[in-house]
């Protein structure tokens, strides 16, 4: 399976709490749901066709969390990304998870990043990671993840976490999408290419 990162981010690189203000108050984080005003339809479009390409979602402990609590209610039959994430297997890498309320899900413990690797070993499409921005830098720096879809807001949110850390592994990526929603979302689409190259520019 292709691994694909996809993550909501502010222009400050803020992915913490982007959909409510209560989603993830975690460091005394309190400027959730930056990222609903720019919803429209034309993204949710994109979102379901990106989800219909996905076999598995790969979650941190905390976004399954909050996922479980929301999206099992989000089971409508017109519902069709709501449907396609309630079937889906889910991988939670979590060392204190003791209960999966919302399945089919396995919990993957110890050396998480050799059962991502194992994952992507199987035959199938993508298996996706959502939100999940700590285990999405953790993948990144492992270099197991082959496509970074970022959905962009236009606002600087200031604080909270962020998705690329400041001791962050230098990786090269290769553009392949970068366009803009009627909403103001930007889209960018990188696939992973190797390790980051470093020269110095010569005047013509």
């Amino acid at each position: 399976m292709k691994l694909v990162v996809m993550t909501f981010v502010s222009l400050d690189g803020v992915y913490q709490g982007p959909g409510s203000p209560d989603e993830d108050r975690s460091d005394g984080f309190s400027r959730g749901g930056w990222f609903v005003p720019y919803l429209e339809q034309g993204f949710l479009d994109q979102a379901r066709i990106w989800l219909e390409q996905a076999d598995g979602l790969l979650l941190g402990r905390r976004t399954y969390e909050s996922f479980a609590r929301d999206w099992p209610e989000m089971n409508k039959p017109d519902d069709a990304i709501g449907l396609m994430m309630n079937r889906l297997p889910k991988y939670v890498a979590s060392a204190t998870l003791e209960a999966t309320s919302w399945g089919p899900a396995t919990v993957l413990r110890g050396d998480v990043l050799k059962q991502v690797e194992a994952l992507k070993a199987r035959d199938g499409g993508e298996l996706q990671v959502h939100g999940s921005g700590s285990l999405a830098g953790s993948l990144l720096a492992a270099g197991l993840v082959d496509e970074l879809r970022l959905a962009v807001a236009p606002v600087i949110v200031g604080v909270g976490h962020k998705l690329f850390a400041r001791d962050g592994v230098a990786t090269a990526m290769q553009a392949l999408r970068n366009d803009t929603t009627p909403g103001g979302l930007n889209i960018q689409v990188f696939k992973r290419v190797g390790e980051a190259k470093y020269e110095t520019f010569q005047r013509p």
